[in-house]
Order: C-alpha cells, then sequence, then structure tokens
C-alpha cells in the first residue's frame, strides 16, 4: 500500500469513529495526530505508542488497564489526542 492509500484509509477510519461517535485506538500514531491536528473535532483518539525495546510495549492487558485508569479518572475524550502510555500504572 502506498503512503497516500495508506493516510486516505485512516481518513476514512477517523471519519467512521466521528459519524458513530466512537473513541479510536491507534498505533499509528503519527498519522492520527496529523488528522487531529488538521481536524480536532472528534470523540476522542487513544494513541500507544511502540517503542524500540519491544519489553517496554503496552501489551492488550496494559492497554486495557490503562484505559480503565482513564475512565476512572473520568476524564473527557471528546476532541483529544490522548497518549495511552502515560495511563499505565
Amino acid at each position: 500500500m502506498d503512503i497516500e492509500a495508506d493516510i486516505l484509509s485512516n481518513v476514512v477510519v477517523l471519519d467512521y469513529a466521528r459519524q458513530d461517535g466512537r473513541v479510536l485506538l491507534t498505533r499509528n500514531c503519527n498519522d492520527f495526530q496529523g488528522l487531529h491536528q488538521a481536524n480536532p473535532s472528534n470523540p476522542g483518539i487513544l494513541a500507544v505508542y511502540q517503542d524500540f525495546v519491544v519489553s517496554k510495549n503496552m501489551t492488550y492487558q496494559t492497554i486495557v488497564k490503562a484505559i480503565a485508569n482513564l475512565e476512572a479518572a473520568s476524564y473527557c475524550l471528546e476532541n483529544q489526542f490522548m497518549i495511552l502510555n502515560q495511563w499505565n500504572y
């Protein structure tokens, strides 16, 4: 897939999330941060950054825990690009 097609597919995914009122969870942080900056109106984007050291990456279990921590804090996600890694404690 070329870069233009990849970005276009990301636009489609984000538009679907907007239309359906769904928070988007992604590991494609750079592309979606750029899309968020271009149009910050969205239900929220949760970004999971990957590290070069694989053992530092969030597992599915730690992603779920981080989302639970975010929910417990009653943080408003609307129109936010949230780095989920920071909520892993």
